[in-house]
């Protein structure tokens, strides 16, 4: 059964994480420049506000958070803390791009993408940051990176370029971070719900948050269809596996851009809903770890 953990009325609510050993869940609203961390139990939420538009969020090994921001990527030292920048700012003097989704990896390197706001040109990319601050462009060509997620072997990095309604799935060299050949893992249907932000759990299996179409789905490691979880708006945007046990998902949602009926359809858009799962996710790594 679906619940509503918080009522946040999130603008564009994104980037659910799971931090173990605090217990808590980190995401953020990206277009009202703010972090929040929830306790689950209790739905408590304490929340940074930031100076501009932050994309992503990651846990970082010794403390604190690294995000994709604006023009490119920050160290957040500790809760409250200001951002600092780490890496080039590789999106300085693109006024229509940002930082939007992003994940670790096995060896604590921050696989960030970024999306524009000029659809007629698809020149968005998937950066990979090295704990050292090295920016390595990995794919070009995109709208809006998302869906960054890894198999637990590490050995298969999944993507969406969310316009395109694909999943695509890469061999990856969990040693030094480079990515094979891509290959279309799941095509949604046009109309039905585009691929958002998704995350893994413990038997490979990959879900999928799908915007505008009012549900969550996993996918077996073949891409197949198993599961439909339908939620109470329209535009759910990322899930996280998290909780004791690893088996609550956490969906965040946005609210913004929609029309008065369709608020009165869905009185709680941009809220964190969750639900539990019978297969765990999996411990995300650190950045830097």
């Amino acid at each position: 059964m679906v619940e509503l953990l918080f009522d946040a009325g999130a603008l564009l609510g994104e980037s659910p994480r799971w931090h173990a050993a605090e217990a808590r869940l980190y995401w953020v609203d990206i277009d009202a420049h703010l972090i929040h961390r929830t306790d689950p139990e209790t739905g408590a939420t304490e929340t940074m506000r930031l100076d501009g538009p932050v994309g992503c969020v990651a846990p970082r090994a010794g403390g604190g958070m690294v995000a994709g921001m604006k023009d490119g990527c920050a160290l957040i030292d500790a809760w409250g803390a200001a951002p600092r920048p780490f890496g080039p700012a590789v999106l300085a003097g693109i006024p229509e791009q940002r930082f939007n989704d992003g994940c670790v990896d096995s060896a604590g390197r921050f696989w960030v993408g970024s999306v524009t706001t000029d659809k007629a040109n698809p020149g968005a990319m998937l950066f990979r940051l090295d704990p050292d601050g090295k920016l390595t462009p990995m794919i070009g060509g995109l709208l809006t990176s998302n869906g960054a997620a890894f198999s637990p072997d590490g050995r298969i990095f999944y993507h969406a370029d969310t316009p395109t309604h694909a999943l695509r799935a890469y061999d990856v060299d969990p040693a030094t971070g480079d990515l094979g050949e891509g290959r279309l893992f799941h095509q949604f249907e046009a109309g039905k719900g585009r691929p958002d932000g998704g995350t893994v759990d413990a038997e490979g299996c990959y879900w999928s948050a799908l915007w505008d179409g009012w549900r969550v789905v996993r996918l077996s490691p073949a891409g197949e269809l198993l599961q439909t979880v339908e939620l109470p708006v329209q535009r759910p945007s990322m899930i996280a596996l998290g909780g004791a046990d690893l088996r609550t998902a956490f969906v965040t949602s946005a609210g913004k851009n929609l029309t008065d009926q369709e608020r009165a359809a869905q009185p709680h858009a941009g809220g964190l809903f969750t639900f539990r799962v019978d297969v765990p996710g999996l411990i995300q790594p650190e950045f830097g770890g």
